[in-house]
């Protein structure tokens, strides 16, 4: 039940506010944030009717994903001109992972941009993003601390996500592609570095499961989470206020 070896690669960009070229198994995903002093349209108005209030205004996080054309055994079509139902559920759910890491009142009227794109994949692309783009978050927010723009408790936990399988009743943690691809049940875990959770994704793909078979994936993917969390903070450790 143990999940693949993961090994990051921090400041990756030499531009970009955070970065880090993450590895889980053959899966390898470069992830950038990038620090933009500006917000969302809708926003601004949100933020204009909160001073008006004396309420404080926030900033915000948005993901962007995508997968190179030869991430795959195949060549994919590059996302030109519509983004895939796929492609933005995934980019819907790291930022959702992303925002529960900071406190966005805090982070002030400026917005982050998260962009994780897939090199190589070989199952667990979406976990693995979000795993990474943590990392990239903290690094750009360690630069936005030490520059005096925002305060060191505008970060508040790290988060991480993990994929976690069921096949004829063993439990698969990490899973690569050929075992996705032959699971009874597909399921992914997002949580935070304290061990709560942002999102539980789960699918019987061949046979139903029962509550004693979730629960014995809800093992494995914390044991598995942990591990991704201890790699987190000996990263960041030297950058952020842990």
């Amino acid at each position: 039940m143990d999940p693949r070896p993961c090994a990051v690669e921090i400041n990756v960009s030499k531009y970009a506010e955070g970065s880090c070229l993450i590895n889980t198994g053959d899966t390898r995903v470069f992830c950038t944030a990038s620090v933009e002093e500006n917000v969302p349209s809708w926003l601004k108005e949100k933020n204009r009717q909160a001073e008006k209030n004396g309420e404080a205004k926030s900033g915000w996080i948005t993901a962007e994903y995508s997968m190179l054309p030869r991430a795959t055994h195949t060549r994919s079509k590059r996302d030109r001109e519509k983004v895939s139902g796929r492609t933005q559920e995934i980019q819907r759910l790291i930022g959702r992972a992303l925002r529960a890491m900071i406190n966005l009142e805090k982070l002030g009227e400026r917005q982050l941009m998260i962009d994780c794109d897939v090199i190589q994949a070989d199952g667990g692309t979406r976990t693995a993003s979000i795993t990474g783009a943590c990392i990239a978050v903290g690094l750009a927010l360690s630069k936005l601390i030490k520059d005096g723009k925002v305060p060191a408790s505008v970060f508040t936990d790290t988060v991480q996500a993990i994929s976690v399988g069921m096949k004829e009743g063993q439990v698969l943690v990490d899973l690569d592609y050929d075992e996705d691809s032959t699971c009874d049940v597909d399921m992914n875990f997002v949580r935070t570095g304290s061990g709560l959770f942002v999102e539980i994704q789960g699918t019987a793909e061949k046979r139903a499961f029962s509550e004693a078979d979730l629960q014995k994936m809800m093992n494995g993917a914390v044991g598995g989470l942990n591990k991704l969390r201890d790699t987190q903070l000996r990263i960041l450790k030297d950058h952020l206020p842990l």
